[in-house]
């Protein structure tokens, strides 16, 4: 599993980071933790359109996005 952290970060970097991750890594699962909603959304939305499952959790100051 790929582990990103993106908290803090504007969009879009955080949705870029989690594009490269897929790109790199198809057959893996990337977790990414953001502390934005809009990030969060991206990120989920770009996963979907790519063709892959998401999960979003709430974890502590933000959210974990699994990308599967």
């Amino acid at each position: 599993m790929i582990e990103l952290d993106a908290r803090g970060l504007s969009c879009p970097e955080p949705m870029l980071m989690a594009k490269k991750a897929m790109k790199d890594a198809p057959s893996e699962e990337v977790s990414i933790a953001v502390d934005s909603a809009s990030a969060r959304d991206n990120i989920a939305r770009v996963a979907r359109i790519e063709g892959r499952d998401v999960t979003v959790g709430y974890e502590g100051d933000g959210w974990v996005v699994l990308i599967k």
